[in-house]
């Protein structure tokens, strides 16, 4: 599936030993973003203040007071999908910690101990260590105090490393977003599940560099941004939504053309000046059109790509790109003091 969000985050490395350090940094992925610590106590202290920067379920949600049933023990919660998709307005994003990559062996605290005393439960904790002590590995995923375990030894160690990160990362947003996920299941973003609307939308994600996504409301769809900000709107109308705006539009008296663009799927419409609807200025109906193609999956979707979509606040988006530069300036290095 896709999910109803992802951003890139920061990769932790935890090693008293710089050289291996530094050996280690031509071996990452050159988009990735990383951080590089000789100090656990140091590690700990950036890593747990990053946790404030996480997204966490609770952000997304709110009391719904639309209902009749005024009783606390009634109570509704709704989900809240404006606060997902201004998630892309913190600039401080990327600094949250997905994965930390720790040594086992360190003077003033070894891997496992670090590893116990991270404060974010979805924090995913790999292991790399020059002991080859199975025994290791079976204490700390007992205890669920770490994902993986990596012996530096190993033939293909920086492979297996690279992979677990990818891998780990994926696994901490489905850990953080799994309510979401459940929530928006039998809603209008169903087409995040459907298979072929992921394929379709991992299509897009390759062809365009897109390196970060948020569910998107009028329109429904995904927000989407490549490495420069450069914002994409990823249009979805599911058959039961493009019926909602069709008969908005035979109420408000749209012209005969619109029906025949929506009909034929040429094109689907985002009124971004009209609240989502078709706009009761019914000759200007055009401008608001863009050429569709069709996903057919478990349900028919009429979808629109819209580069530099209007109507969309994302005037002062951090890059990542930008990301990426201010830690090369930063030497990705800090060292403990």
């Amino acid at each position: 599936m896709i999910q109803p969000f992802a951003f890139p985050t920061t990769v932790g490395f935890v090693d008293d030993n710089a050289n291996f350090l530094a050996n280690l940094s031509l071996q990452l992925d050159a988009r990735l973003a990383f951080r590089f610590f000789n100090s656990a106590e140091h590690a700990l202290d950036a890593v747990n203040n990053a946790a404030a920067f996480a997204p966490t379920t609770e952000r997304f949600l709110a009391r719904y007071h639309d209902r009749a049933e005024q009783s606390d023990d009634q109570e509704v919660i709704a989900m809240r999908i404006d606060a997902i998709r201004r998630q892309v307005n913190n600039a401080r994003r990327f600094e949250c910690t997905s994965v930390l990559v720790v040594d086992y062996d360190m003077p003033d605290m070894n891997g496992l101990e670090l590893c116990r005393r991270i404060k974010h439960p979805a924090l995913k904790k790999i292991v790399l260590t020059g002991k080859a002590d199975e025994h290791l590995a079976v204490k700390g995923f007992n205890e669920g105090i770490i994902d993986r375990f990596i012996r530096k030894q190993d033939p293909g160690a920086f492979e297996a490393l690279n992979q677990a990160i990818d891998e780990m990362k994926d696994a901490y947003l489905r850990h953080t977003q799994s309510t979401v996920v459940d929530a928006l299941a039998l809603s209008e973003y169903r087409f995040l599940s459907d298979p072929a609307f992921a394929t379709k939308a991992r299509e897009i994600f390759k062809q365009f560099d897109i390196v970060e996504h948020y569910v998107s409301v009028r329109p429904t769809g995904l927000l989407m941004l490549d490495g420069a900000a450069t914002p994409f709107l990823f249009v979805v109308y599911a058959e039961d939504a493009l019926r909602a705006a069709r008969e908005i539009a035979i109420e408000r008296d749209a012209p005969s053309e619109f029906f025949v663009e929506l009909d034929e799927r040429r094109s689907v419409p985002y009124f971004w000046e009209s609240d989502g609807i078709f706009p009761i200025e019914r000759e200007s109906w055009r401008r608001y059109m863009h050429p569709s193609f069709v996903v057919q999956g478990q349900e028919m979707y009429s979808c629109a790509l819209i580069e530099r979509p209007q109507g969309l606040d994302l005037g002062t988006i951090f890059p990542y790109d930008d990301y990426l530069d201010q830690l090369d300036r930063g030497a990705q290095l800090a060292w403990g003091s």
